[in-house]
């Protein structure tokens, strides 16, 4: 993978629909939705202009689930709803040990001696659910969870500036890939009622439109309001190290060599919400509380004011 000066357009319909000779959610992608994937190893090598970066992943596994993450009948791992013309998709990945290091490219502008940047853990997994039409297979919303147990990770100071150089290098393709997705999100969350098609018309007999509210509802109760990202960390042991010293002549030119530091985080969450708005609604948030009433309240009185003062000019 090699990061892009300019972000790439969108990629349209799906391509397992195009492949299968249709335009909607059919028999085609619910194939390739039921497939279990294991792999025993897979490398990615991601090439950017100051970085160059590798994950190694050992045993990953990939299959459906239903709303709860378990594994259940594939009929029960997505949720069609053909009064609003919306498909839900649950997906998991797991793996045994995931291996990520970064190092600075010698055409960059990191520093010419730098300490490549390195984090192995052990399981993880990552919760995928995925809202999209179902007369075009677009998605909609999104909502990825990546979650960790136990992780241990020794830095030193060299690494800790290093890695937020990676970060720099990066946010500018972020920032542009983050303007276009915002660009087209008011389009893609149009909610236009698909066409009758043969499928629905076999899937519930003519005239009659049994348990439409209870599908409605299960719907709801599962529904992605927005897309978000999320992490969550059970447990994290963090030890930060000096190694800032100089020798010369093979001795150490200072005698002190530095200090270190230890955090220790317990049940650590990150929450993401790209597309959210000043003002809007939080109760569909993962983590909401009461405490967010105010900041809402706060926020909408920030935007009306915003507004009131464009109004005026």
């Amino acid at each position: 993978m090699r990061t892009c000066e300019e972000p790439r357009p969108p990629n349209g319909q799906s391509p397992i629909a195009l492949a299968a000779g249709q335009s909607e959610y059919g028999f085609a992608e619910k194939v390739v939705e039921g497939m279990f994937i294991v792999v025993n190893s897979i490398t990615i090598k991601i090439h950017s202009k100051a970085f160059h970066a590798s994950f190694e992943l050992w045993q990953l596994q990939g299959y459906s689930v239903n709303p709860n993450w378990q594994q259940s009948d594939l009929r029960l791992t997505r949720i069609t709803d053909p009064q609003r013309g919306e498909v839900l998709t649950f997906k998991e990945l797991t793996w045994q040990t995931l291996r990520i290091e970064a190092d600075a490219t010698d055409n960059g502008d990191q520093d010419p001696v730098t300490t490549p940047l390195r984090l192995i853990t052990n399981q993880g997994r990552i919760q995928i659910s995925l809202k999209r039409r179902t007369k075009d297979c677009n998605v909609m919303a999104s909502k990825l969870m990546f979650l960790l147990d136990d992780l241990l990770w020794v830095l030193t100071d060299s690494q800790l500036k290093a890695m937020m150089k990676y970060a720099e290098s990066l946010s500018e393709a972020m920032e542009k890939s983050a303007q276009q997705r915002k660009s087209l999100a008011p389009e893609s969350v149009q909610i236009t009622p698909p066409a009758p098609s043969t499928q629905q018309s076999w899937s519930q007999p003519f005239g009659v439109s049994p348990n439409a509210s209870s599908i409605g509802q299960y719907f709801d109760k599962h529904d992605m309001k927005e897309s978000s990202y999320h992490l969550l960390i059970s447990r994290l042991d963090l030890h930060i190290c000096d190694d800032s010293h100089t020798r010369e002549s093979g001795t150490l030119k200072h005698g002190m060599l530095g200090g270190a530091m230890q955090l220790t985080f317990r049940s650590m969450a990150f929450d993401y919400y790209p597309f959210h708005r000043a003002g809007d609604a939080c109760k569909h948030w993962v983590r909401y509380s009461e405490a967010m009433e105010t900041r809402g309240q706060w926020a909408k009185r920030l935007v009306s004011e915003f507004q009131s003062k464009i109004e005026k000019h």
